[in-house]
């Protein structure tokens, strides 16, 4: 069975645990950041669109329990969070499905079973994610796969639908290359000038008939969506 790529944070401080889901994971295509202590675990987690937040609760700093509740005040894409700990008590269950973690495993654990996991807090997500995202003029159709701006359909295809729809659910943050291409093509060789063919092929459709360009490259960096004046409100 075909499994989809995941963007996960792990938050965790025992470096041969962090080691051995980052070898399963990475092996499986994932794409994987971590924080060895809360705080910046915290930082990440505010800064990216994460697929599924991993989250130790005894960590230096800042302790898994305060970076949920932050993360739950402050993140705007409401990631799913996955309690990964060697706590067992009922009252600790509870206290993290309080402050906001969708799901909880206890060490040790089977990394099979973490993925599987990791991968239904995903699915579920994205199930309960609203079908149209809309920014300024853009607006996404989810079901349909349909891109329009300012009213008008922009027949794009499959791939430059992927490319905007990775922009917009990422946005305001800017997507770098590397992440682009993992999203698109997983761990799938191609040619090292696919994305730029793609990109050139969306910006015809997206940007030449209009009076202001959308998709914006940040040389060195990436790519991210230029709503700016063009965005509501």
């Amino acid at each position: 069975m075909h499994y989809p790529k995941l963007n996960i944070l792990i938050i965790e401080d025992q470096l041969a645990i962090a080691s051995n889901i980052a070898d399963f994971f990475e092996a499986k295509g994932h794409l994987l950041d971590f924080a060895y202590q809360g705080e910046y675990g915290l930082q990440l987690a505010l800064e990216n669109p994460y697929d599924v937040i991993v989250l130790d609760l005894m960590l230096p700093k800042m302790d898994g329990f305060k970076v949920c509740e932050e993360i739950r005040k402050k993140n705007a894409f409401q990631v799913p969070i996955l309690i990964l700990t060697a706590r067992t008590t009922m009252v600790e269950k509870i206290k993290g499905f309080q402050l906001g973690a969708d799901d909880y495993l206890t060490k040790p654990f089977a990394l099979e079973e973490l993925e599987m996991r990791c991968l239904a807090l995903s699915r579920r997500r994205l199930l309960n994610l609203n079908h149209t995202i809309k920014l300024g003029e853009l607006v996404i159709d989810r079901q349909r796969q349909s891109v329009a701006r300012g009213g008008k359909r922009v027949k794009c295809k499959h791939l430059g639908y992927k490319i905007i729809e990775i922009l917009a659910e990422s946005y305001p943050k800017v997507v770098t290359r590397s992440e682009l291409i993992h999203k698109l093509w997983g761990d799938q060789p191609t040619e090292s000038d696919a994305l730029r063919s793609h990109i050139y092929q969306l910006r015809t459709v997206l940007d030449k008939p209009f009076a202001e360009p959308l998709l914006k490259t940040v040389y060195g960096i990436g790519f991210t969506l230029d709503v700016g004046k063009l965005a509501d409100g």
